[in-house]
């Protein structure tokens, strides 16, 4: 019998997790498979030695992206050697979402149990990993502002509530990049480094973005008025690309550097980052996700 290593936030999108955790090891027993269950927490130095104690034959981290995030970086650094699955129950599900996994849990559980995985691309920011974005500037930080209790009553709505409350405080700050070298200057309000298509719940944004390309997408808002803030955020909402809207900045690279005019601190994966500069590169298929065939 294959054997699973299931490490789950018990907190994260209002504790949703600990009231399927009998279903998920039902439906994984029906599958000839154990899971053995890993409550996370606020340091998980264990987490490493415990795996190895257990010798699963793979990891399911359960919870939102900072989870993952975690989880991923754990089975990295460590070199687990193990491919990580994803249950998206957390307030913001971007990496699983991109991925279609909470369309049908029954077939991903099917995917995961017959050991169908895809290798792929990681960012790398210092010695820290991001499986799906790095960002900085106005409202970025706004994940880390929200009231655990609002975040977990109102879900993603919450988070939007606070990002409207923020647009008439917007202020630009210069940057200056490189991407593989190339150098490029403008003022913009903030800028996102993405590995998929669903950044921030807004699906399909980026449509050429592939997640085991050996590149990262740079995207920046750019200083602009209010009516082209507007018609971002309406394009958004629908779910329509905004790569190539004349409010953004759009490049692909494996290497970023980024500087700032002004003290901004960085996010990665929705977990508070470093201040910038930011050295950012791509670390090429770097983790196996199990995955739909």
């Amino acid at each position: 019998m294959k054997r699973f290593v299931l490490a789950y936030n018990p907190v994260s999108g209002h504790a949703a997790l600990k009231r399927k955790l009998d279903w998920i090891i039902k439906e994984f027993q029906k599958r000839d498979c154990i899971i053995i269950p890993y409550r996370t927490l606020r340091h998980n130095h264990h987490f490493a030695a415990f795996v190895r104690e257990v010798q699963p034959d793979g990891i399911i981290a359960a919870g939102g992206d900072g989870t993952v995030h975690e989880i991923v970086n754990l089975v990295v650094k460590n070199d687990l050697h193990l491919p990580v699955g994803i249950i998206g129950s957390g307030t913001s599900n971007d990496f699983a979402t991109y991925l279609h996994i909470n369309d049908d849990y029954d077939a991903y559980f099917d995917a995961i149990a017959a050991g169908s995985t895809r290798p792929v691309d990681l960012g790398k920011v210092d010695d820290e990993y991001f499986i799906n974005v790095a960002s900085a500037g106005v409202m970025t930080g706004i994940a880390h502002e929200v009231p655990p209790r609002l975040k977990n009553a109102l879900g993603k709505f919450a988070y939007y509530l606070r990002g409207i409350g923020e647009i008439p405080k917007m202020r630009a700050a210069h940057f200056q990049i490189e991407a593989d070298g190339t150098p490029y200057e403008f003022d913009a309000f903030l800028f996102l480094v993405v590995n998929s298509a669903t950044v921030a719940s807004f699906k399909d944004i980026l449509p050429c973005a592939e997640i085991d390309d050996g590149k990262l997408d740079f995207l920046a808002v750019k200083k602009t008025n209010v009516a082209q803030v507007m018609r971002l955020s309406t394009d958004l909402f629908a779910g329509r690309p905004v790569f190539d809207l004349p409010s953004i900045f759009h490049v692909q690279a494996s290497r970023f550097r980024v500087t700032a005019d002004a003290e901004l601190s960085g996010d990665l994966d929705g977990e508070a980052g470093p201040m910038l500069p930011m050295e950012i590169t791509t670390a090429p298929r770097a983790v196996e996700i199990y995955c739909f065939t």
